[in-house]
């Protein structure tokens, strides 16, 4: 249990001035006081990883043992509907914590990178004037370079950044068996409520989500198939869906280890492939071991002891 003083710690007041600036006349130069003052920066931890990686898994697990709640930084998870399709974590998996921007724009709108940043900090901050700590978490790393570098963010956030990885030969077979899972789900029927005969625009809004596009050619088809000819389309969309989320983690990966190469983020690497290679009470053990132990370690010396983490 946090006590009032522990969550006080998430955000710390800055140190009292040393020196009161003086103006010529020798009163108080509340100009220069102002300028003067040290710039009181909120603590946010960011949650990465490739899709599929289990970031959603991680901020839960923090936000049960922190006082936290979660901004979704996904830019298909943002918008309402195609739950399945987009992988949205279920209110039973959210264990009671808090989330926002999560399923609550027009599935229609174009919601750009400035749009998140412009949310995301309103929603970033009203966390802070709580009391709690905002972790964010998605794998759209542009909505979360924009946020963190552009605009005041560099001025704005003292940053804890969390990167869950996975080996790609594992995770390939993980999406592939995620992707499985979600035509169980009812994957299929989800994209079929939206699919339009009449427009093959894919560019706009969640249509972009994978998933989507890929079962464009199957249902186009499909009036006019007997069942053999079905079964292969269905397959071939399938198989292309897979494909296509893997090139994604591909390329979110790439993305990550750019940020931090070149632009120097100093992100916390937590090697998950072990616990990807096992199945049920073995693979809670060691995603326990792998992920949650050190970050909380990581997390707990970014809020209480001040130290460069």
């Amino acid at each position: 249990t946090m006590t009032m003083s522990s969550m006080s710690m998430l955000n710390p007041k800055p140190p009292p001035l040393r020196r009161l600036p003086t103006s010529a006349s020798g009163g108080l130069d509340m100009q220069l006081l102002i300028h003067q003052r040290p710039q009181r920066l909120d603590n946010v931890v960011v949650v990465m990883g490739a899709t599929g990686t289990g970031k959603s898994r991680l901020s839960i697990d923090l936000a049960t043992r922190f006082p936290a709640e979660i901004v979704n930084s996904d830019k298909m998870q943002v918008y309402r509907g195609l739950d399945i399709v987009t992988n949205k974590i279920t209110d039973d998996e959210r264990r009671g914590v808090p989330h926002h921007l999560l399923g609550v724009i027009d599935p229609n709108a174009d919601f750009t990178a400035t749009s998140f940043c412009s949310k995301a900090s309103a929603v970033t901050k009203s966390i802070v004037g709580r009391g709690k700590l905002p972790i964010i978490v998605g794998g759209s790393n542009s909505f979360v370079e924009t946020l963190i570098e552009g605009g005041e963010g560099r001025s704005r956030y003292n940053c804890c950044f969390l990167w869950v990885d996975v080996s790609l030969p594992v995770l390939h077979s993980f999406v592939s068996e995620r992707v499985d899972r979600m035509v169980e789900k009812g994957m299929v029927d989800e994209i079929r409520e939206i699919f339009n005969p009449d427009s093959c625009d894919y560019s706009r809004g969640i249509k972009r989500s994978i998933g989507v596009a890929e079962f464009d050619r199957y249902f186009r088809a499909k009036p006019f198939c007997d069942r053999k000819a079905d079964a292969r389309l269905l397959e071939e969309a399938i198989n292309q869906t897979k494909a296509n989320t893997c090139k994604l983690a591909c390329r979110q990966l790439d993305k990550i280890i750019r940020l931090r190469n070149v632009k120097g983020w100093k992100i916390h690497r937590l090697d998950a492939t072990a616990a990807f290679r096992k199945r049920g009470e073995e693979a809670d053990k060691e995603w326990e071991n792998l992920v949650v132990g050190p970050s909380k370690k990581i997390v707990s010396r970014f809020l209480y002891n001040h130290a460069t983490v």
